[in-house]
């Protein structure tokens, strides 16, 4: 059973409801950026934490980060890690309002299989990784704030983007029950106008990113009891934050429909997921239409091309926790009787920026829980507030977003 990544094809008017703005100002904010120290290369989803507190963020596509933090929350020491690199632990004095330069090292350390400890086989890893998940992440209902963000372009041009800041109630990891989600905040913006007659939305919004938690949600990768249908092999050890990592590449010897194959990072010593790259192959087209496409006009044939996910899990007292997932799909369209085709891209993803403990046992849910059918592009208000989303840490937005912001108010104005 896939990721529940569902899309809506169609042309439709767009409405949109206010949220309230948030103006404290009870914080401080830090901007800067991640960088390789031995090229200079930006380090992308590279991850930072204050220390002793729960509040994170993470790295845009451009290696700049936001990160916003209490006031009176000096002296305090933020950690910044990535996979393949040496962690870094900088006292928050070391940050800026903007300009903050953090380099960080690759690993150059020679890691050989005795050092990771001898894992045996790597399907054998695997389960055991699985079957581990209730001792090793978080095992408790938590409340989780979290930042998302949603785009889809087609070609080269943005024609629609929705952000939400977002609480996500997670249930145990031993609770095989799904999560809700509920909505603190939110804006977009679209042209559809120029499209002609046909616009893609993606269906399920933060869902679609919630669900590639692998560890909440194996069955929707591989079912524990199937695993005799993967081929598992190990490939070079890697390490994040001081700890060795297994690297597993995994694929599906079942091809009769779409099927996953990627790459797994097991921590060695207590065999935990630290982070997965996953892809699935859609050559089949017949069946990806049917498993991606909800609605399309007549006279087109619509299909996915590329279909990747990545999930990355950060660790707190000896417990690892859902942090950062991505999902990327491509799609192509082709019209009778046109010579071309359309290709639409679709972004999403969301980090996990502060949680706490689950003070009720019970939730209940009001109007502002979204439904897992949520199209994002069609309920959320606009963007018009700079200081929109106050105290919330976001991902920040990348110059290529900042500029397709504009460009989209500029053609809807």
């Amino acid at each position: 059973m896939p990721f529940l990544v569902g899309m809506l094809i169609f042309y439709a008017p767009l409405k949109a409801s206010p949220f309230l703005q948030d103006s404290d100002q009870d914080y401080v904010e830090y901007k800067g950026e991640v960088i390789n120290s031995n090229n200079e290369d930006v380090i992308v989803n590279a991850h930072l934490s204050v220390n002793e507190t729960n509040i994170s963020t993470v790295t845009n596509s451009e290696g700049k980060f936001s990160l916003k933090v209490p006031k009176g929350t000096s002296p305090a020491t933020v950690n910044i890690s990535y996979l393949g690199y040496q962690s870094k632990n900088l006292p928050l004095s070391y940050f800026k309002p903007r300009g903050t330069i953090i380099y960080l090292e690759p690993v150059v350390e020679e890691l050989s299989e005795v050092k990771v400890y001898e894992a045996g086989d790597a399907r054998r890893l695997v389960r055991t990784m699985l079957a581990n998940r209730g001792d090793n992440y978080i095992d408790d209902p938590t409340q989780m704030t979290a930042f998302y963000r949603e785009s889809i372009s087609k070609g080269n041009r943005n024609v629609s983007l929705s952000e939400a800041v977002v609480k996500i109630h997670k249930k145990p990891y031993s609770d095989f029950g799904e999560e809700d989600i509920e909505l603190v905040k939110a804006r977009k913006t679209a042209d559809y106008e120029r499209l002609d007659t046909l616009a893609l939305k993606l269906r399920g919004g933060p869902f679609n990113t919630l669900f590639i938690d692998v560890m909440k949600y194996p069955d929707y990768l591989f079912y524990e009891r199937d695993l005799d249908n993967y081929e598992f092999s190990f490939e070079e050890p890697t390490q994040i934050d001081n700890r060795y990592l297994h690297v597993v590449r995994f694929e599906d010897m079942n091809k009769d429909m779409p099927w996953f194959f990627g790459t797994l990072f097991i921590d060695a010593e207590t065999q935990s997921l630290v982070r997965a790259k996953l892809n699935m192959n859609v050559d089949n087209r017949r069946a990806a239409t049917n498993m991606f496409v909800n609605k399309k006009p007549g006279g087109t044939k619509v299909y996915p091309i590329e279909v990747m996910y990545d999930i990355d899990y950060h660790q707190q007292d000896g417990k690892w926790y859902f942090g950062y997932s991505n999902a990327q799909l491509l799609f192509v369209v082709n019209w009778k009787k046109k010579l071309f085709n359309s290709r639409y891209f679709v972004d999403s993803e969301m980090a996990v920026t502060n949680w706490q403990p689950q003070s009720e046992d019970r939730i209940k849910k009001g109007d502002n829980f979204l439904n897992k059918r949520v199209v994002m592009a069609d309920d959320i208000s606009g963007f018009t507030d700079l200081q929109f989303w106050g105290s919330n840490n976001i991902i920040e937005p990348d110059k290529s977003i900042q500029n397709a912001i504009e460009k989209i108010q500029e053609n809807i104005q």
